[in-house]
């Protein structure tokens, strides 16, 4: 009974200290989220810096975000056919991938690759400095991190995955287009008007706000464990796994609470 109930204590103070630490990780994000956005609202804003930030999120992310997305739409519209056959789907071929990739799969899609590769890199970025001490000597010269670290990405991040998403949007119904005419054997014409009298204002609406969700979330985790590296090269390895594992996370779960919270609208 002894050891029974010492290895129940043990169990307990292991889980304890988990969550604790889970708990500790929350808050640390909650804090360095409002200290970024506090810091976006307010003057001074180094616009050189935020677009050369833009520049690198994405014009450099359009090509991976462009081929995910054409063949998206390309294979949502071939799997739908297929899928259904005798239904006579495809002549909503239209309503289908634009419906789809407008609202759900685009911006989630485009989310996770893009996510990954910016994450990544910021995480790396922010985590060299920190093991290298650059940060601690950014704050013994006065210099706020948040400002000069965070804020530029956080603010490149919120133009720039919308605008991916955006882009994205027009590829993947251009990618069902062609399955449409090629593979359906439909006219380019009748695609186009069932897209149009499928899609809606809300519809970008949806989609474009959870980008904006997105950006946010992935900005802030990748910033954060760039900050809170340690361990030299083998840390910030670990950081930079991290955010793409807790940005993807995130994501995912996101995504159902803003579509439900996006449907009431």
């Amino acid at each position: 009974m002894r050891a029974l109930s010492a290895g129940l204590e043990n169990l307990g103070r292991r889980a304890a200290g988990r969550y604790g630490r889970i708990a500790d990780e929350a808050g640390e994000l909650a804090l360095l989220a409002a200290r970024a956005v506090r810091s976006l609202a307010t003057p001074p804003w180094e616009t050189r810096v935020w677009l050369a930030q833009m520049e690198q999120i994405g014009v450099r992310s359009f090509g991976v975000a462009a081929i995910t997305t054409v063949f998206t739409g390309m294979v949502l519209a071939l799997q739908t056919a297929l899928a259904l056959p005798g239904l006579g789907v495809k002549y909503y071929i239209g309503t289908v991938v634009s419906k789809s990739t407008v609202r759900e799969l685009v911006p989630v899609l485009v989310a996770l690759i893009v996510g990954g590769r910016i994450g990544s890199g910021m995480t790396a970025e922010i985590g060299t400095m920190k093991v290298t001490e650059q940060v601690d000597a950014m704050r013994a010269m006065a210099a706020d991190p948040v400002r000069k670290l965070v804020v530029p990405k956080l603010a490149a991040a919120l133009v720039m995955l919308p605008a991916l998403t955006l882009i994205g949007d027009v590829l993947g119904i251009l990618g069902g287009l062609v399955i449409a005419v090629l593979q359906l054997q439909l006219t380019a014409s009748f695609y186009w008007n069932d897209v149009i009298s499928a899609l809606t204002l809300e519809d970008f609406a949806s989609g474009l706000g959870k980008s904006l969700f997105f950006a946010f979330f992935i900005t802030i985790v990748a910033c954060h464990n760039g900050l809170t590296a340690r361990g030299g090269a083998d840390g910030v390895g670990r950081a930079t796994t991290n955010t793409v594992v807790l940005a993807s996370i995130l994501i995912l779960v996101s995504d159902f609470f803003l579509t439900k919270l996006f449907s009431f609208l």
